[in-house]
């Protein structure tokens, strides 16, 4: 009865594994098509930027997405989001601009330091509000809720991750015309030269340990396996 118990134990642990191993595989051809997908859309020509009849349309591989924008930017209405970047921690930038097409669009217009948190630090390199400019950048997803163990405090303004969303509710923009996705720039055309904020900081990369998981799931499963043999096998 014992053996029996533990065979039906092993083979159960054995399938199990299999299963999971043969998920992380289907994860890992997935991530290598979204990676190839990804590097595609960095080779193509910035596109006009989503307006409300495109929105219902928008999905995770549109992330990334080379795109072009004009608009006037609400400088008084940016959102600092906290960051950690090659140029050290700090924060992004992000501020509406109202564009010509009638929505509006968060743009992270790049990082600053905490010495240059205060826009006034850096009131002579934002644009004048009444000054059209053509942004450039990469369409992303938004970020809600926060980041790992590090919620977004919507009532003390203090942002973990860049959720569109409740920045707009929290700014005042009309949700109807604010658009589901935010820009990270790298390019502002008619923009005066600054130093802050710091734009075309964004890391395109992709976590892609799925095989090492894949040999791990599989590694168990096999010691299942040679366990089953030995219960078998024993007196």
């Amino acid at each position: 009865m014992k053996r029996i118990l533990l065979l039906s134990l092993t083979a159960v642990l054995l399938l199990l594994f299999c299963s999971l191993g043969n998920w992380q595989l289907e994860r890992r051809a997935w991530k290598l098509q979204l990676i190839e997908h990804v590097d595609q859309q960095l080779q193509s020509p910035p596109a006009i930027a989503p307006g409300p009849a495109e929105w219902s349309d928008l999905s995770a591989e549109d992330s990334y997405r080379p795109v072009a924008v004009r608009g006037l930017f609400l400088h008084q209405q940016e959102t600092l989001v906290q960051a950690m970047t090659a140029l050290g921690s700090g924060y992004w930038v992000l501020t509406p601009l109202q564009t010509d097409a009638g929505f509006t669009v968060l743009v992270n217009r790049g990082f600053v330091d905490p010495p240059h948190r205060d826009r006034h630090s850096r009131q002579s390199n934002d644009t004048d509000s009444d000054q059209s400019v053509e942004v450039f950048g990469l369409l992303r997803n938004s970020e809600p809720d926060g980041r790992m163990l590090q919620a977004n405090q919507p009532a003390a303004d203090r942002w973990y991750s860049r959720d569109v969303q409740a920045i707009g509710a929290l700014r005042g923009l009309a949700k109807d015309t604010l658009a589901p996705y935010f820009i990270d720039a790298n390019v502002a055309a008619e923009k005066k030269p600054a130093e802050w904020p710091v734009g075309g900081l964004t890391v395109v990369a992709f976590r892609n340990s799925h095989l090492v998981y894949a040999i791990t799931w599989y590694s168990l499963a096999l010691l299942c396996a040679v366990g089953a043999v030995l219960i078998i096998r024993a007196k």
